[in-house]
């Protein structure tokens, strides 16, 4: 008798997908599914409402894309028939983008409304009765108000970082398009936190929904974070110090205000760093130059604040600097998760101030142990007459800077050239 062993199904393959969407997931080049798609895709595939935590980078979108997509494949829905609200414009972007590309093999079509921009385009966007609407609640809600976008077919709902809407105040909105929706539809909330306001939410909205617990309060383990001491004064000499490194290909710099963005920014950009600023008072094209510019490597290191850098997902960043130290202990989690994603190695530092002790006490409470100390040579606050650090020889002058940056560019280039090869 002979036996006959079944090869367990690997990658996507694993989910049954149609052709058209296994040829996209092909095409954007995934191979194997992260552990959130491992765990609510084929909840979602069911057609069961999906709570998943998890933090930012952790391939949500696919998560819940691939079962919209599936879905609206079986109905020949013309819509819209999907909606994914979302807490800002880079976010929705992103995940418009993610979702075309997984769709790219089929004939469903992808618009994104947000704020900020003409009403013009969009309105005409709509009118081609495009199965999946990606939003922020305002604009949203106003062109629902305004009859021009129709929500009475939607079948599938997704609210992607919960918790960042509550924070920026969106929670009222939402609602009265939640109040718009037909009763019966499916539902994908997803959410780094649970804040009382976005568990209330949870409740009412999720009908026996699929658990997956994927967020944690400690920084994931690709991330090599420390705090560096330093007077206040100092911390600029620092920053440029840090980013001089030869393994700082880019970097995310947090401050706390839009006017130290503004300043710091230009600061840098004066100095010879290709640094480029991103913080509210900002144009919707301004933000989008800054962005695509930080995306494409036109500019190495992008300084924001925290509402300004909500929702933004750029591969390969290296580092994260936390020129101020957050508001929150949370928000520690959630801006240093900016690097090391898609399971890749990252750096994060927070300059700390003798001011920020109960902040570092409160946060490392929160992680559940110790953050890293290091020092920079020159920089010891406790040092009398502390001299400036000698800089490195890239950094000696303002010849000598454009020379280095040029260098650090072509390095740059051959070490992402490096990490895409296979």
């Amino acid at each position: 008798m002979t036996v006959s062993s079944i090869t367990p199904m690997t990658g996507f393959d694993r989910f049954e997908l149609p052709e058209p969407l296994l040829h996209g997931i092909r095409d954007a080049g995934f191979q194997d599914p992260r552990p959130i798609q491992i765990e609510t895709i084929p909840a979602g595939l069911e057609g069961r409402d999906v709570l998943g935590l998890a933090q930012t980078g952790t391939g949500k979108t696919a998560a819940f894309a691939l079962p919209l997509l599936h879905r609206l494949l079986k109905a020949h829905c013309k819509g819209p028939c999907a909606l994914v609200l979302a807490p800002t414009r880079e976010l929705a972007t992103q995940i418009a983008k993610e979702t075309q590309t997984l769709a790219k093999f089929t004939r469903i079509k992808t618009v994104t409304i947000y704020g900020g921009v003409s009403i013009r385009n969009q309105v005409s966007a709509l009118r081609q009765r495009p199965e999946i609407v990606v939003g922020c609640p305002g604009r949203v809600l106003d062109l629902f108000q305004q009859g021009i976008l129709h929500l009475d077919r939607i079948e599938a709902l997704v609210l992607d970082e919960a918790d960042h809407m509550f924070d920026m105040g969106f929670l009222p909105d939402v609602r009265r398009i939640l109040a718009a929706l037909p009763s019966q539809r499916q539902n994908l909330l997803f959410s780094a936190t649970m804040p009382n306001e976005i568990r209330g939410l949870a409740n009412n909205l999720l009908k026996n929904p699929h658990v997956v617990e994927l967020a944690n309060s400690a920084p994931a383990a690709t991330i090599d974070h420390a705090l560096y001491m330093v007077d206040e004064q100092r911390k600029l000499a620092l920053l440029k110090h840090v980013l001089a490194d030869d393994n700082c290909d880019s970097a995310i710099v947090f401050t706390r205000t839009k006017h130290r963005t503004r300043r710091l920014a230009d600061q840098l950009h004066k100095a010879g760093y290709s640094a480029i600023g991103l913080q509210g008072n900002l144009s919707q094209a301004q933000r989008d130059r800054a962005m695509q510019g930080f995306r494409t490597r036109r500019y190495d290191f992008l300084v924001a604040t925290d509402i300004a850098a909500r929702g933004i997902d750029v591969s390969g960043v290296s580092h994260v600097i936390n020129f101020d130290v957050p508001n929150t202990p949370l928000a520690y989690t959630h801006r240093i998760g900016r690097t090391g994603r898609a399971e890749l190695d990252g750096v994060a530092f927070t300059f700390v101030t003798e001011e920020d002790r109960s902040w570092v006490n409160a946060t490392e409470r929160m992680i559940g142990a110790s953050i890293p100390r290091r020092q920079a040579k020159g920089f010891d606050p406790k040092a009398e007459n502390t001299p400036v650090a000698h800089p490195t020889s890239r950094n000696t002058a303002s010849g000598s800077l454009s020379r280095s940056a040029s260098q650090r560019r072509r390095k740059k280039s051959a070490h992402r050239a490096r990490k895409a090869s296979p």
